[in-house]
């Protein structure tokens, strides 16, 4: 019977049986040049133009490896808490497709670049460590395209301008039991490399993709089951929905007296489900041996030294000196260390400010709110750090009320002016002299008889009509503070 036909398990079949999950992630290395050779690295390039007789994989032409990528590669493991080996090698592994121009991929097999890494998740506010096995190098295929062309029915095309990007693949232990784990666990790698600057992993360029290793066990038994590995996962919420899919898939089968076989399967977005695309295959059948055209890789103390001081602080360590240093929520030091940018902007102007908590607020709520509207990163944001501090800080002293910074704010973002200049060229500072305010308050009062008669009658709720017709003849720019205990003085 189909596993497509079979019905899903209910939820105490389903709790009868425990996943396990392990997860390949394949990410391209920011270099500008591909790992062997000097081709260009360029994101929609016309096809088959950024080629050469290395990544072609002519006879004669020999690989020479990219000392950036090497770097990026060490500073990944390192982020990923990973062991690096003094000495790795480099193998082929042989398999044919068409895309591969080699007949084969140059990778790192039983001697990788970095070993014994661990990365910490958080699901429902519960801690788990996930074991990484392993990061190590390689080069990657070209890309074939089986739709898009008027003869796409009969053919397919194959674009060689991706073959020999350099690639770091990131294997997990199989240490996840649910697909929120599993969310996690790629949510956080992927913000790990991008605060160290490895890859933009932007998903939708290719740069960082994910396969999944899948099998299910009676909960309690101690040997895995029989898994099957999910490829074209492109999405996290497809990572997500590939995963309950196969679970459900694979305890149906065993349920129904049937039995996983181990295979590979592609995850079909439009369907929902997993389909069976070939039998797994194990390393032997790849016919690895050492690169005959690559010495070994032999990394310095000195270098590798070099590579580690080079390293930013982590978001986990950035995240504890937040809420340290700066007295900040938890979550609010999670979303403002969401990407390195983001935490550096954030700092700047708090610094500028010398207000971390009240800044932390205008970054989460004005700025965030008007970059997504205008669809910008914050990398993108016209009003700069330094300029948001000092608004946050002219309020602190009086000299703007919160009312006037909110209408003074869009007009930053529109403009990129500092908040002073728009202020005094639209003469909107705060008024804090006394003698004017208390002109303000006898005009409101002598304006409001009625008002006033309630409000000495007892009906103290009325004040706050009084203080906003203030604040109106005002403009909004008399100090509120101020306009309260003169009002209360002047009514007895």
């Amino acid at each position: 019977m189909s596993a497509a036909l079979l019905d899903s398990p209910s939820a105490a079949i389903l709790a009868k049986y425990e996943p396990v999950i392990g997860l390949e992630v394949h990410v391209q290395l920011g270099t500008r040049t591909k790992i062997f050779c000097g081709c260009p690295l360029e994101f929609g390039a016309p096809p088959n133009t950024h080629v050469c007789p290395v990544c072609l994989g002519m006879p004669g032409a020999l690989p020479v490896l990219n000392r950036k990528a090497v770097e990026l590669a060490v500073k990944a493991a390192v982020a990923l808490g990973c062991q690096v080996n003094s000495l790795s090698r480099f193998a082929r592994k042989n398999y044919f497709y068409p895309d591969l121009p080699k007949g084969y991929q140059i990778s790192q097999y039983d001697e990788p670049l970095a070993e014994h890494g661990r990365v910490e998740i958080d699901v429902d506010g519960v801690a788990k460590e996930i074991g990484v096995t392993r990061v190590h190098m390689e080069d990657d295929a070209g890309k074939s395209i089986h739709d898009g062309f008027r003869d796409s029915d009969r053919y397919s095309y194959v674009d060689i301008n991706r073959s020999g990007a350099p690639l770091i693949e990131i294997v997990s232990e199989p240490d996840m039991r649910t697909s929120e784990e599993a969310y996690a666990y790629l949510t956080i790698v992927k913000q790990v490399l991008q605060f160290v600057e490895v890859s933009e992993c932007d998903m939708e360029k290719g740069q960082l993709r994910c396969d999944a290793n899948v099998s299910v066990r009676l909960r309690g038994a101690e040997k895995f089951g029989t898994k099957a590995e999910v490829k074209n996962l492109n999405s996290f919420r497809f990572l997500k929905l590939a995963l309950d899919y196969e679970i459900s898939r694979q305890i149906a089968l065993i349920e129904s007296g049937g039995r996983v076989m181990q295979e590979t399967r592609l995850y079909n977005s439009d369907t929902g489900e997993t389909v069976g695309m070939r039998s797994k295959e194990q390393a032997h059948d790849y016919r690895y041996f050492p690169e005959p055209d690559l010495v070994p890789l032999t990394l310095s103390d000195a270098w590798l030294n070099g590579v580690r001081e080079s390293m930013p602080e982590l978001p986990a360590a950035r995240r504890a000196r937040f809420t340290a240093a700066y007295g900040l929520r938890d979550y609010d030091a999670h979303v403002l260390t969401a990407t390195r940018a983001l935490s550096d902007y954030f700092e700047q102007a708090a610094a500028a400010s010398g207000d971390p908590k009240n800044t932390a607020n205008w970054v989460m709520g004005d700025l965030s709110g008007m970059l997504k509207s205008a669809g910008r990163e914050i990398t993108e944001s016209p009003i700069s750090a330094q300029h948001l501090g000092e608004l946050v800080k002219l309020i602190g002293t009086g000299e703007l009320s919160g009312k006037l910074a909110k209408e003074i704010f869009p007009r930053m973002f529109e403009t990129g002016e500092a908040p002073a200049a728009i202020m005094d060229r639209e003469g909107l500072r705060q008024i804090s002299d006394t003698g004017a305010i208390e002109r303000i308050v006898e005009e409101t009062i002598a304006a409001n008889g009625k008002q006033v008669e309630q409000y000495r009658a007892g009906k103290t709720a009325v004040l706050g009509f009084l203080v906003g017709q203030a604040m109106k003849a005002s403009r909004g720019q008399a100090n509120p503070g101020t306009l309260n205990e003169i009002f209360k003085r002047k009514l007895g």
